[in-house]
This record gives structure tokens, sequence and C-alpha cells, in this order.
């Protein structure tokens, strides 16, 4: 398997989990990338948590190991376009993931997660391991 992925925060916890059969997929990928918004959300959880340091520590050297992806003015135009998309059809999904999804659509990657809500963003690649 090749290709360019984007993790969503709950691939990115089975990371952290060890997960077996995510990892080996990750292996095989072309590229992994990781989104600003990903980390805010893995930062916020760890904060909640009740091993902040640890957690923190964790994420710290999740996101030195990877390639992050932030926003800027191209991302902000796909965001507006899937949230329009989304509001005209009736079908709205968190915030955060349609800031992943335009990232994902931004460079053309496929988005890794076990939400289906994905699949209410037209044209989005995603796939579920």
């Amino acid at each position: 398997m090749t290709g360019r992925f984007l993790l969503d925060t709950n691939a990115a916890i089975s990371v952290f989990a060890c997960d077996a059969a995510l990892q080996s997929r990750l292996s095989r990928a072309a590229e992994v990338f990781i989104s600003s918004i990903l980390l805010g959300e893995l930062y916020y959880g760890a904060r909640k948590s009740a091993r902040v340091t640890e957690n923190l520590q964790k994420i710290s050297e999740f996101a030195a190991k990877s390639w992050v992806l932030g926003c800027d003015s191209a991302t902000a135009q796909w965001y507006g376009e899937i949230k329009n998309s989304l509001r005209a059809r009736g079908r709205p999904i968190p915030e955060n993931d349609i800031w992943a999804a335009a990232i994902a659509m931004q460079y053309d990657l496929v988005v890794v997660t076990r939400d289906a809500h994905f699949s209410e963003v037209e044209g989005l690649a995603i796939e579920s391991w």
C-alpha cells in the first residue's frame, strides 16, 4: 500500500495505543501527515487527563517525528467551501473535522479516521484502519 495520508485524532490515539494493525499500514504508506488541529485536540486531551506531564511528553515526541501541516489562506478557502456545502445539505460535522478535511483537500491527502461523518464531505478521500 502506498499513498499520502492525514491522521485524524482517533487514528493518532491508536498510534499512542500501539495499535499493531494501524502501525503496520502506516509503515507501508508513502507519506503520513498530521495537522496542527490534531495537535491542538491532543494537547487539550492531555491537559484534562490524569497524567498531564506524561501525555504532553508523548505528544511532543510524536509531533517532533511527524510532518505537521498548518492552516493558511488556501486552507481557509477550502474550509469555507466545505462548511458551506455541509450547511446547504444540512449535514454539519464538528468544526475541527472541517478544518482537517480542508487540509486534506488542500494537499490531496486521504484522511485516516474511524469517524463516519467525514463521508459527508464531498470529494474527500477517507480510509478507516
